[in-house]
């Protein structure tokens, strides 16, 4: 006895396309952190401290994460293209980290008679 097969129509998961006042409002939000790190590099005692990469490492994170999930339009798919994206923006932090690390404690001899 055979059986029909019958095909199945694949879900189409649809949303809604974000309008103009979406991608203006984070057009604007993007500009207001441009300007933030614009001004904080002009602000000495940020350099005096040591504040200033690590402040801008974290703005920058903060663009990069608001250009991927809203311009690559990650915010409205699956949440495991967002997590990738997230998982490598942590290891590339994490190795950038480390190799600071590792050239704070143990110093090539040629490079930091460079520096001096």
């Amino acid at each position: 006895m055979a059986q029909s097969v019958i095909a199945e129509e694949p879900v189409v998961h649809e949303h809604e396309h974000p309008g103009e006042v979406t991608y203006i409002k984070v057009a604007v939000t993007l500009s207001i952190i441009t300007m933030v790190e614009v001004a904080i590099w002009y602000i000495d005692w940020m350099h005096d401290t040591g504040l200033l990469v690590p402040t801008l490492l974290i703005l920058s994170a903060i663009k990069f994460v608001a250009v991927v999930g809203f311009f690559m339009h990650l915010k409205f798919d699956d949440r495991r293209f967002t997590y990738m994206f997230g998982a490598g923006l942590a290891v590339a932090a994490s190795i950038i980290l480390a190799l600071m690390a590792l050239f704070h404690w143990h110093g090539i001899q040629y490079a930091t008679n460079l520096l001096t």
